[in-house]
């Protein structure tokens, strides 16, 4: 008896479930219902939203509360609202959705972590972002960014407070045809604004081909610390990846093929193995215009301190590495340390105008070059690196480069632009001769995106 009493008073068991929905409203109900470890997923077919679908469950890491299309990309969501998840959302995955309603209704807010975005298609009209994160831990891969012709970003990050967030996760998205805009706010993607800058996000962007993004003059702009921004591939935008604001910055390992190539404000950076070619410039070190850590306002240029620019191959770039005039202030940059990098063709290896205090150079070759330009005597030596393009396209060290060891000891130089592990002795530009596992190379549609396998 007192058996049957416990299993008639007990707290009840709540049980997963797939739940397959065929309207906007059903697919709210289903949400608002939505337990851990359930999946819900709406039918194929094009479906007009008139206000957002809110989501402030919770699932957890085991038991995530998935929403999805039936079949990845054949339900679309148009009309004026997205789907924004709430705090206190966390744990849920959104997967397989063609996105076309208005820009600037997809969101993670601030409160929400550990959710993640895949699979997904984005071409959402008018001004805003695409997609809007603020939480923590959140991750966003496999998607594609498409058709944009409007202020606004593919993807902007913010935080909350003066903290940028936290710990996110981007990766293998395909960012396509950002067309030329007017003004200031065009970035294909935007991570931080100043007033984040001095937070630190230990993000990591990585694996995602950018294609054809024209937008403004910045196409990845970083403005915040501690983002790590590697393996990515930028082809044929009029757009730079640009450190805007903030420190302790990483960028290694990327591909940079026809667009402006990389530019640098902020302090204690780490540039190394990435690959530029047919790009003008390659390398911008930005000429500072004030001086943050002796209290300039955050929205500053930020006079670049103590960045080390090593081991990259730059071939065949009109510019290779610069530092621009600024006026009417220009205070330039100080203890940049420019070492072990390969620079074939082109012009001048290193034009400096500007102040530059405290420089270090040292191991770089040059070849084919119009001159050694700023770059010091003593600091390179000028011959054929022999090497060559491999099946990606992409120029590489052959066995006759074998003995192209670097100079110095520099213990943070750790992965390829392969990504493939330095070991001692290390050898100048980006590429070193390894028998590991390849496990980054220039990108190509077919390896990003919502249909990538």
């Amino acid at each position: 008896m007192s058996l049957l009493i416990l299993l008639l008073t007990g707290p009840l068991t709540t049980f997963a479930a797939t739940i397959t929905v065929a309207s906007l409203a059903e697919l709210q109900k289903a949400i608002d219902k939505a337990v851990a470890g359930d999946v819900i997923l709406l039918k194929s077919g094009v479906y007009v939203s008139t206000e957002d679908i809110i989501v402030k469950r919770a699932g957890t890491k085991e038991k995530p509360i998935t929403i999805a299309a039936q079949t990845i990309g054949e339900t679309e969501i148009s009309g004026t609202g997205g789907i924004g998840i709430k705090s206190p959302g966390a744990y849920i995955i959104v997967r397989g959705f063609k996105f076309s309603n208005s820009a600037g209704k997809n969101d993670l807010a601030g409160g929400t972590a550990f959710c993640q975005w895949t699979r997904n298609i984005f071409e959402c009209p008018g001004e805003g972002n695409y997609l809007t994160i603020n939480g923590a831990d959140h991750q966003v891969d496999y998607n594609t960014f498409q058709n944009k012709n409007s202020m606004g970003k593919f993807i902007g990050v913010r935080g909350t407070g003066k903290q940028i967030a936290e710990r996110l996760w981007i990766h293998h998205n395909y960012f396509y045809n950002f067309s030329p805009q007017t003004g200031n706010g065009a970035e294909a993607v935007q991570f931080g604004l100043s007033g984040f800058s001095l937070s630190s996000s230990n993000s990591i962007f990585e694996h995602n081909l950018f294609e054809k993004c024209d937008g403004e003059a910045e196409l990845l702009s970083v403005k915040s610390s501690a983002v790590t921004v590697r393996y990515n591939t930028v082809r044929d935008c009029k757009a730079h990846i640009t450190l805007r604001h903030g420190n302790f910055n990483k960028v290694y390992g990327n591909y940079f093929s026809n667009t402006p190539g990389l530019r640098i404000f902020g302090d204690d950076h780490l540039i190394y193995s990435n690959y530029f070619e047919n790009c003008n410039p390659a390398i911008n070190i930005g000429n500072g215009g004030a001086e943050v850590a002796d209290g300039a306002p955050l929205t500053s240029h930020d006079r670049p301190d103590r960045v080390l620019i090593a081991f990259n191959t730059l071939v065949n770039n009109k510019k290779n590495i610069v530092l621009n005039p600024r006026k009417p202030v220009e205070l330039g940059a100080t203890h940049i340390t420019i070492i072990n990098n390969v620079i074939q063709g082109g012009e001048e290896a290193a034009l400096i105008n500007g102040p530059f205090l405290n420089p270090k150079w040292e191991g770089n070759i040059i070849y084919q070059t119009k001159g050694a330009g700023n770059m010091p005597e003593g600091s390179y030596k000028t011959f054929d690196p022999k090497m060559v393009r491999n099946a990606t396209g992409t120029f590489h060290l052959s066995a006759a480069s074998a003995g192209l060891n670097a100079t110095g000891v520099y213990p943070l130089i750790t992965v390829d632009m392969d990504g493939q592990a330095r070991k001692q002795p290390l050898q100048v530009g980006a590429d070193q001769i390894a028998k590991d596992p390849v496990i980054a190379r220039i990108l190509t549609p077919e390896l990003v995106g919502y249909k990538a396998k």
